[in-house]
This record gives structure tokens, C-alpha cells and sequence, in this order.
């Protein structure tokens, strides 16, 4: 499998992290508009341990979540996950984002997620990855429609790991490599 640590498109560069994302990833987090979709915000020691689980899946996959740059200044995150919960989909990878709010509403989500899944199919081979939100994100749903995935609303689910919170069911959203 091959490993990519960082890529550059038209306005953006994809890349493993560095201690100094840990800071504005922080802020990110604990964001209560970014993290809108999310059970809670998240505390520094919190975000930091998100980021180390990040640099984990780069290490076991060879793919995982890269930080996102704008004009050299950090953004966020897209990249690829192998979801570790029970899902519909069974074992899968799937793939996400998320952006600081300066961030929003210029393309960057798609961009990066365009990307992103390009390399998924051509650079690590995977033949299908899935995209997933609460059923109110509808900004997050647009960004899966504009990268082409496919609505499976036969795989919708409610989230295993947020019992009783009221973004638990989620809509799923498929591509395959057969379509890039």
C-alpha cells in the first residue's frame, strides 16, 4: 500500500499533522457552531487524543485523516477512517471532514473530499468508501453530493455510540471506484 503524506490541490495542501495543529485543532473542537453535528465539543486533552488516533490510522493503513491548509494556515481535516463501530456497511473506510468555520462556504470541503477520494480508489486500491452525518447536516449531505457519492438509504442507522442523542440517525452516502 502506498503512503501519502501530503498532496496539494488547486488551493489546498492535504498533510499528516505537526505538533502545531494541536492548538488550532483544539480551538476547532471546541467550537460549538463546528461541532454542531457532534454529542459535545471537545476538551485540548481530547482534540489531542484525536489527533494521536489520526496519526495511528496513517500508521496502520496508510491513510487516515490529513490536516487541511489554506494560504499555509490550518483548516481542519479530510481524509479516510476505517470506521472501529458496528455499521450497516460492515467493515469499511469511510471518509470525512471538518472544517474551521473561516473555512466555510469557499469550496474547501469538496475540494479536499474530491481529492481525497481520487486517492482513495487509484492510490490504496479500496473499491468503495462511505460517507455518513446526522440526518440534519445538510451542508455536510451537499459536500457527498457535489463529490458524486451515492444516497443508501437502505444503510442508514442510528449511531451506536450516541444512544439517546438527538443526531444519532445518520444517512449514508456510498462511491464506488467503478464511478470515479
Amino acid at each position: 500500500m502506498n503512503m501519502t503524506d501530503r498532496f496539494i490541490t488547486d488551493r489546498l495542501l492535504l498533510r499528516r499533522w505537526t505538533d502545531d495543529d494541536c492548538e488550532p485543532f483544539a480551538q476547532l473542537n471546541a467550537d460549538p457552531e463546528v461541532m454542531r453535528y457532534f454529542p459535545n465539543t471537545l476538551t485540548k486533552v481530547e482534540s489531542d487524543a484525536l489527533v494521536d488516533r489520526f496519526e495511528q490510522g496513517f500508521a496502520a493503513n496508510g491513510f487516515g485523516l490529513w490536516a487541511v491548509e489554506v494560504d499555509g494556515q490550518f483548516a481542519g481535516f479530510t481524509g479516510l477512517n476505517r470506521t472501529s463501530f458496528k455499521t450497516p456497511m460492515g467493515p469499511h473506510v469511510e471518509i470525512g471532514w471538518r472544517l474551521a468555520k473561516w473555512a466555510w462556504g469557499c469550496g474547501y470541503a469538496t475540494e479536499a473530499a474530491e481529492s481525497v477520494l481520487n486517492t482513495a480508489f487509484k492510490n490504496f486500491g479500496l473499491q468503495e468508501v462511505f460517507s455518513f452525518t446526522t440526518e440534519t447536516n445538510k451542508k455536510s449531505e451537499a459536500v457527498m453530493q457535489r463529490i458524486n457519492m451515492s444516497r443508501r438509504v437502505d444503510l442508514d442507522f442510528e449511531h451506536p455510540n450516541t444512544p439517546g442523542w438527538w443526531g444519532a440517525k445518520h444517512i449514508v452516502y456510498q462511491a464506488s471506484s467503478m464511478e470515479s
